[in-house]
């Protein structure tokens, strides 16, 4: 049986490279904070216990983490990683694990870790440029020691084997060698790299674990490092996806920023932006620079370009757009057609039903087999309350018509163009509400005015 284990994540550092009023490890990647990533990763691992470590500007990651169950350590003075893990020291249990993990690098998977249950480890990557980063002096597959690059010498500074930072080791040894620690370099910071070689000084070596892909280590110190994060990780998501049967016509234009599921022969045309939790069913298509938000399609749905959905829930094959602004709350039943620039909020439609072109339903109710023509609003607000508007199955509500909400309009009814209903309308029948027409005779067209000289 492997000890417990007890994840710790640091994230105290003050990011001032990043020149933002935010903490570094909540700025976004692939649409979440980078530090939640790391707890995901963490959660992942089933641990006994996460403890944050929380420093400059940390009320923002206690709010932002007001309900996870975590232990808060506070590093008050900014003195190292070393110094960071020894502020989660009184949360350790001599039976437990530790492994140290960090809120800004977002790309470590639960793959990287695969197998390192209960091992004593380094994770590290052999990378061209290691400029920035500690050095890994190695004896056979053990660690005699990790060089920061400021305190290597010129034999040590070409090696091209770097620290990732992530270790692991049993409680106890981590809490006697944390004890240990110096500030004898450059910096005069406590690093977390000395406990590396005070564990080979003890003949408790280190293993060294290399990463197959060496951006796994990768964090972000300012917005271009933070861009090439996210880079990395769409890629990431673009090729799992391809990898699952989608087609992506123009893979590196599409963005995924949260999570996305897909059923067979999914298409996704260019410039695609998918935020939040998606899920997109059989022959689903997603027409050019389309952005997506919470949405469940279903099979065989077809979204054509430049349309917005969000919160949108389809119950058979339906078409959507082009210039199509969807929004929370809306559902369409199978066959129903929602056209250019249409928006919808909080309506439901029934199957069949069609509003084509230029048209707002807010709050409404519509049944099967309706036809909604150009220019028609449902009048849903009055300046302080919403109300809903009904419209039953089979009616026709005629172009530039304004329902006003709470109204009913009823089967098979025809509302006639133009009209302002203001009262509930019968089954069967037209109902139309126009002043009447005329002309007039004697009329004159106005004329310019001779300008002044």
């Amino acid at each position: 049986m492997n000890n417990p284990l007890h994840v710790v994540i640091l994230a105290a550092g003050a990011g001032t490279r990043m020149k933002s009023n935010k903490l570094k490890v909540l700025h976004e990647v692939a649409g979440k904070p980078m530090i939640d990533h790391v707890l995901e990763l963490a959660k992942s691992l089933d641990p006994s216990q996460i403890t944050v470590v929380f420093g400059y500007q940390g009320a923002q990651l206690i709010t932002h983490f007001n309900d996870q169950t975590v232990n808060w350590a506070e590093q008050k003075h900014q003195l190292g990683t070393g110094h960071a893990v020894q502020q989660a020291v009184p949360f350790f249990s001599d039976d437990e694990d530790v492994l140290v993990l960090y809120g800004d690098a977002p790309l470590t998977q639960s793959t990287d870790l695969a197998g390192l249950r209960g091992r004593q480890f380094v994770l590290t990557a052999t990378v061209d440029e290691p400029t920035g980063y500690g050095r890994i002096i190695r004896k056979g597959e053990k660690v005699s020691a990790i060089v920061e690059e400021k305190d290597a010498n010129p034999s040590e500074a070409l090696v091209k084997e770097i620290n990732s930072g992530i270790i692991q080791a049993p409680a106890i040894q981590m809490k006697n060698w944390l004890s240990r620690l110096s500030n004898n370099n450059q910096q005069k910071e406590y690093y977390l790299t000395e406990v590396i070689g005070l564990a080979a000084q003890d003949e408790r070596p280190f293993t060294a674990i290399k990463l197959a892909d060496a951006n796994a280590v990768k964090g972000a110190n300012d917005m271009v490092q933070l861009a090439e994060l996210e880079d990395l990780f769409q890629l990431r998501i673009r090729e799992r996806l391809m990898q699952a049967g989608v087609r992506l016509i123009k893979p590196n234009s599409v963005d995924v920023r949260g999570h996305l599921s897909c059923g067979k022969d999914v298409v996704i045309d260019k410039g695609v932006v998918i935020e939040g939790e998606n899920t997109l069913g059989d022959d689903v298509s997603i027409g050019a620079y389309v952005i997506l938000r919470n949405c469940q399609l279903a099979s065989g749905t077809v979204v054509e370009p430049h349309s917005i959905l969000d919160g949108v829930v389809t119950k058979g094959a339906c078409s959507v757009g082009p210039f199509a602004r969807l929004r929370p709350g809306t559902e369409l039943s199978s066959g129903c057609k929602i056209g250019n620039f249409v928006e919808t909020k909080k309506a439901i439609l029934g199957q069949n039903s069609k509003a084509s072109h230029l048209t707002y339903l807010g709050d409404a109710v519509i049944g099967q087999g309706v036809n909604i023509g150009a220019g028609t609003i449902t009048c849903n607000y009055d300046g302080v309350n919403k109300f809903t508007t009904t419209i039953k199955d089979g009616a026709f509500i005629g172009s530039d018509s304004q329902l006003i909400a709470p109204v009913t309009v009823g089967e098979n009814a025809t509302i006639g163009a133009g009209s302002t209903i203001t009262k509930d309308t019968p089954d069967e029948q037209l109902t139309l509400s126009r002043a009447k027409q005329r002309s007039v005779e004697d009329w004159q067209k106005p004329q310019r005015k001779p300008s002044k000289k």
